[in-house]
């Protein structure tokens, strides 16, 4: 099947899959984003777009956004019209899970020996996996990142060679300016050009193009965050560290556990014999190969990298920020990587079954019938799950948003956890207590004794927050007003409330 012809058909599955979610979301919930996170990047957006600056708050430039290249991209939404630009935010997403879902079965077909059918069934998967789709329709960076991951991959399953290698190295940079954690590429890359074949001389000079071409695109990165904030990192990757640092306390093997189980929620735990499988026979003929002083195949090689990059990932939330929810968005961009190796496994799995032809045949057609199955049916399951999602950012965050631009103060100062849709609708301005972009809150951002004081040392005159996240705060200060929101209380959470702060004049 030519190429063309497998682009149109992965296209057009990723459009349908996405539409799907949008569609029943607008359905039951109106047309929102599931996180306020999202508001966050549409924030710096729209400032980027009509300012030209780089901020949340208009005159105060900060490193408060996780991802500076795709709240770039959202900019062009705010160019072209709309506002919020809903269309173009989604269409990002689209064309990035298309992308994810090619670059995937280019991936597999480059791993798979012999080659298997023309349709792109791996592509097809991937397109509509409910956790890749959920990141699609969340305006968030997620989706892209999982698409480099997967792009990586498939670029170094081609023949090695200097440019190759450089090119690697480039996207590894690349993937930094949309999240920070795409830093962690830089392993497989690496680990790829110090050991496939070849003399070591030559070894090294791929080793070194490839941190050659990491350093054009990840050097300005830091000198970004360095102009704006002071530091090399944004804001975001200390301040979500130290408001869950009490997970740490938890077992490392019960952290690691939590975070490996997340992409088995859906069609992953039928993949998980497979991606087994695949790991212990390419570890197996690496271990022959080695022994016998024969040739390796850097596709066994590629494929180890991998599965040690979706383990370290795993392992470095599970030491750093073990949070499981939303989905588990933040492992969302190592999940792609681990459907491949298990698809690869099965495929391999059910070829070295010693059964006869004829019962091989219905295996075959019973586990796809399975993974289809379960697919489809956790689609439909995320697709509800995103509704309740936007739902309660709607009736919780962008709600309470309106309400603080229409009954307060212009030049009212607002203290808040979620500041992603009051940035962008209400137009005050805010204390983070979150750290996003007010990092002075970090070293005590758990500490409600010395968030009292500081609050009251800013003269704050209002406190945005869900009353369970600060009991201490929200002790004899005045209620104002409560959403009233049925999402919220229907998942198990509560309404959001503003209270005024500042309690004498």
């Amino acid at each position: 099947m030519p190429l063309n012809r497998n682009r149109l058909i992965l296209i057009l599955a990723s459009a349908l899959a996405l539409g799907g979610f949008l569609i029943i979301c607008n359905a039951r919930a109106g047309i929102g984003f599931p996180l306020d996170d999202a508001w966050i990047h549409q924030t710096y957006a729209r400032n980027l777009a009509d300012r030209g600056e780089w901020a949340f708050l208009p005159g105060q430039p900060s490193a408060g956004s996780t991802a500076p290249l795709w709240s770039a991209l959202l900019a062009v939404g705010h160019l072209v019209g709309g506002n919020p630009p809903y269309f173009w935010t989604y269409l990002l997403g689209g064309l990035c899970l298309a992308s994810l879902a090619l670059s995937g079965q280019i991936a597999f077909n480059r791993l798979s020996r012999p080659a298997h059918p023309a349709l792109p069934w791996v592509g097809l998967l991937l397109a509509v996996e409910w956790h890749l789709v959920w990141a699609a329709a969340s305006g968030m960076e997620t989706i892209l990142q999982a698409l480099l991951s997967v792009a990586l991959f498939a670029l170094l399953l081609r023949p090695a060679s200097p440019r190759l290698f450089f090119a690697a190295g480039a996207l590894v940079g690349f993937s930094a300016w949309v999240r920070p954690d795409g830093l962690t590429l830089i392993g497989p890359a690496l680990f790829a050009a110090l050991l496939l074949p070849g003399p070591a001389r030559a070894r090294l000079t791929r080793a070194g193009v490839t941190l050659a071409g990491f350093a054009v695109l990840f050097i300005p990165y830091l000198g970004f965050n360095l102009a704006l904030a002071g530091e090399l990192w944004p804001n975001t990757f200390f301040a979500k560290q130290a408001e869950y640092a009490i997970l740490i306390q938890q077992p490392l093997c019960a952290r690691l556990g939590s975070l490996a189980a997340l992409p088995l929620v859906g069609v992953g735990v039928t993949l998980l014999p497979g991606a087994l499988y695949a790991v212990i026979k390419s570890t197996r003929r690496l271990l022959s190969a080695w022994r016998s002083a024969s040739a390796i195949q850097p596709g066994d090689l590629v494929l180890l990298a991998m599965f040690l990059w979706w383990l370290g990932y795993t392992v470095i939330y599970a030491l750093r920020l073990p949070v499981t929810y939303q989905h588990g968005r933040y492992l969302m961009p190592a999940m792609p990587v681990f459907f491949l190796l298990g698809l690869l496994g099965t495929v391999w799995l059910l070829s070295d079954l010693p059964l006869a032809q004829k019962w091989r045949r219905r295996l075959r057609f019973a586990v796809a019938l399975t993974i289809a199955g379960v697919t489809l049916s956790f689609y439909a399951l995320g697709a509800r799950s995103y509704s309740n999602d936007v739902a309660i950012i709607q009736t919780e965050m962008v709600q309470t948003a309106h309400w603080v631009a229409q009954n307060t103060p212009p030049d009212a100062l607002v203290a808040a956890h979620d500041i992603g849709a009051l940035g962008y609708y209400a137009d005050r301005q805010l204390v983070d207590l979150a750290g996003l972009i007010s990092p002075e809150v970090i070293p005590f951002i758990r500490d409600e004794t010395r968030l009292v004081a500081y609050l009251d040392e800013r003269q704050v005159d209002y406190l945005v927050t869900f009353p369970g996240w600060y009991p201490q705060l929200i002790q004899n200060r005045p209620l104002l007003y409560t959403t009233g929101g049925l999402s919220a209380p229907a998942q198990g959470g509560e309404n959001m409330a503003v209270y005024r702060w500042l309690l004498t004049p």
